[in-house]
């Protein structure tokens, strides 16, 4: 309830009242916080059964890493020439032009050895680069 200050003047009072907006608000943030529950609940099927699949293990991305030391391995397998881990990689693009690397770095690895490297992958014509890291 709004009152009106003590004055000769017989005007309308201007101000809005929030109190009755805030209470609507507040219910309705009620209501969705109950509701909201309900309309996630999963509706109970009976799935098809079918015979078991096995993965495709052909399309595995290529695992590029690089230690502490900047040494660069290829799936495990260590080069320490980069041009050669760049004819490494056009190979592995020929048996699949959708191929992906996945880049392990260590976060000891100067900055410019991973941007080599990356250079490597683009030059070598692989488009698909991921940077995997851990959880902390």
């Amino acid at each position: 309830m709004a009152f009106k200050p003590q004055s000769d003047d017989e005007s309308a009072m201007s101000e809005i009242n929030v109190t009755p907006l805030v209470d609507v608000m507040l219910v309705l943030v009620i209501i969705l916080l109950v509701t909201a529950p309900l309309l996630t609940q999963s509706v109970q099927v009976k799935l098809p059964k079918t015979t078991q699949t096995i993965a495709d293990t052909q399309k595995q991305p290529l695992q590029l890493g690089i230690d502490a030391q900047g040494m660069v391995t290829l799936n495990k397998v260590a080069q320490t020439d980069l041009a050669l881990q760049e004819t490494n990689l056009k190979t592995e693009l020929t048996k699949d032009a959708e191929i992906g690397v996945h880049l392990y770095a260590d976060q000891a690895v100067v900055y410019g050895k991973v941007a080599e490297v990356m250079a490597i992958v683009q030059h070598a014509g692989i488009s698909k680069i991921a940077f995997v890291t851990v959880e902390q």
